[in-house]
């Protein structure tokens, strides 16, 4: 155990750090650092056992700095911990990973992106499910700011994690009662918090967070719970140790002048930093289940649903490896991911109505080894968009499956109808987007997208659609299909999922009267086969229809309007897009379809 003299030491050498670090980058947050000095310092110099040559190491410790504007602390205490060699003086230049807010993608060190509030504790619950699956006996701790507690993702992660009794989740609020725009809600009333978290079935601690002993003290308390996990509310202050900064509104993300920052060292204790020793982890290997891999398939011609060809294929992948997860928000009847709950029930983890969190968690469980599969309707995932682009930020590898897409939900109405969800997943970094239109492209499509890097993204429809590939046909990403073609072609027709049938029917009206057209199935819509869909355009009339069950901004139209637009070849591409607009009405498929022009009379009439 680190004395607490050599701890409070720390502490002052983490202040003089954030308050140098910050006026040299002439930005920062250097007050809300000084508030959480003496919390990292018991944690990452006595409390928390770690590898500090190997930050990948899957027994250490976690901590996740869920108010990502202190970020200068945090990296003071991986420097002085030995885990990072940086230069601190060079936070927030353009050649550094230490950036602003912590991220990955600059400093591998660290395994998510902070910084957009109210993320990092579903986060760490998905850290605290994995070690309770891999039967690992490290502790997650997620340090909050109070400003954060009024985000309600927190509170969806808050009743889950009692749900789960998650004990090895320890939650730190930073209660500096200063937010950015003056006070927080709660403000000096600590009591609230704790009555609050502790009706949702967490234990609650409250201690003074500048006091060392009562910080270690909290931590062994926490430790010790066997069923709940606890959340532990640091009474603390803004500015801590700088008499001009402390308790002082105003504050908040400005940084000192050189001479206020001189004034600032002078009131701070100069120690040397002790030698202490970090304890490692304790080494636990898990067993990795694998076995072969036995997928559905269907028949050709059959009416199959593309999301219960899904679900199937998910409980193939969770038989045959038990790192699959499938991760739902309690419309697993509907995903059909609720045949996980057949064929491996402890891969199945249910978020209930709760997508943000659903997102944060497969984020924190993909960072631990573990490939989530997360599931819901594609209309309630606008609602997590933030949680997906800060995963897609924290350079993290997941699925995501979107059921009920488009109008072809039919009489559910506007409100269960995903019209912008593949804009969504188009516009995240490293991305992929799939779409299949029928089962057995969709589970090859699954099995295909196991092990790729970064967020995938798999629509699936509510109706039944004809199984039009045999269970052998191959899928690569990118890519697409030519199921219609004839060296008469006079126009190409581009559709997925439901539009692709549309499209294919569209074809048959034409060809009875002598009309020839080629039909593509975009199963692949990013990352998008650029060169070889528009050579085989421009091979079959140069003349493109487009048609989508979704909002024209962001869509399939768009992706293909803009590889035309970029393509520097002298031959012309005729384009038309149908697409949905306004908003939908409750009806049928087929009327819905109809009304919004894109069913396979009005794809027919494009062509005409």
């Amino acid at each position: 155990m680190t004395s607490i003299k050599h701890l409070q030491d720390i502490a002052a050498i983490l202040r003089r750090d954030s308050l140098i670090m910050t006026s040299e980058a002439k930005s920062g947050h250097p007050t809300s650092c000084l508030s959480a000095a003496e919390i990292l310092s018991a944690l990452f110099f006595d409390s928390m056992q770690y590898d500090t040559k190997n930050s990948n190491n899957e027994n250490n410790d976690e901590f996740i700095l869920s108010k990502g504007h202190a970020s200068p602390i945090l990296y003071s205490a991986l420097f002085h911990a030995g885990v990072i060699k940086n230069n601190l003086l060079n936070l927030r230049k353009i050649n550094s990973p230490l950036e602003g807010h912590p991220s990955p993608n600059s400093l591998p060190q660290l395994k998510i992106a902070t910084g957009s509030l109210g993320q990092g504790l579903s986060v760490g619950l998905g850290f605290a499910l994995a070690a309770k699956l891999s039967k690992r006996t490290y502790y997650t701790y997620v340090l909050l700011g109070d400003s954060e507690m009024a985000e309600g993702s927190n509170y969806e992660t808050i009743q889950l994690a009692s749900h789960y009794k998650l004990n090895n989740l320890i939650g730190i609020i930073d209660a500096n009662r200063f937010g950015q725009q003056g006070k927080t809600m709660l403000s000096k009333d600590i009591r609230s918090y704790s009555k609050i978290i502790k009706s949702f079935g967490w234990h609650t601690i409250i201690i003074n967070g500048h006091n060392i002993r009562q910080i270690l003290r909290a931590i062994k308390n926490a430790k010790s719970q066997k069923h709940k996990p606890t959340m532990i509310i640091a009474k603390t202050f803004k500015g801590r140790g700088v008499s001009f900064l402390e308790n002082k509104e105003n504050w908040h993300g400005n940084v000192l002048s050189k001479n206020l920052l001189e004034k600032a060292l002078s009131e701070l204790p100069n120690p040397t930093f002790p030698k202490i020793k970090i304890l490692n982890p304790k080494s636990i290997k898990p067993k990795i289940r694998k076995s072969k891999l036995n997928l559905p398939s269907y028949p050709l011609g059959s009416e199959v649903n593309t999301r219960v060809a899904y679900g199937k294929a998910l409980a193939a992948l969770t038989i045959s490896d038990s790192r699959v997860l499938a991760v739902d928000a309690e419309v697993s009847d509907s995903t059909h991911s609720d045949y996980v709950k057949i064929s491996a029930p402890s891969q199945f983890i249910q978020t209930y109505i709760a997508e943000q969190d659903m997102i944060g968690i497969s984020l924190g469980l993909s960072k631990k080894g573990y490939k989530p599969y997360a599931s819901t309707f594609s209309s309630f995932l606008s609602r997590a968009h933030d949680q997906l682009r800060m995963s897609a930020i924290s350079l993290a590898s997941f699925n995501v499956s979107g059921a009920h897409s488009g109008i072809a939900t039919g009489e559910d109405g506007a409100p269960q109808m995903g019209l912008e969800d593949i804009a969504i997943f188009q516009d995240l970094p490293n991305s992929t987007v799939l779409y299949p239109s029928d089962a057995n492209s969709c589970i090859t499509l699954m099995k295909n997208s196991k092990d790729l890097k970064g967020i995938t993204y798999i629509r699936t429809t509510r109706p039944k659609t004809p199984v039009l590939y045999k269970k052998d046909e191959k899928f690569p990403i990118p890519g697409f299909k030519v199921l219609r073609q004839s060296k008469k072609d006079s126009a190409v027709l581009i559709g997925a999922g439901i539009t692709l049938h549309e499209s294919i029917r569209a074809y048959a009206l034409l060809k009875k009267k002598n009309k020839n057209v080629a039909v593509i199935d975009l199963y692949c819509i990013k990352p998008l086969n650029e060169k070889s869909l528009l050579k085989f355009i421009k091979s079959h009339g140069s003349k493109v229809i487009v048609v989508e069950d979704h909002h024209k901004t962001g869509g399939i139209g768009e992706a293909i309007a803009e590889a035309i637009a970029q393509d520097k070849t002298k031959e012309k591409i005729q384009f038309s897009h149908l697409y949905v607009s306004g908003i939908p009405h409750s009806g049928t498929k087929d009327q819905l379809l109809a009304k919004h022009k894109i069913n396979f009379s009005h794809i027919a009439n494009a062509v005409r």
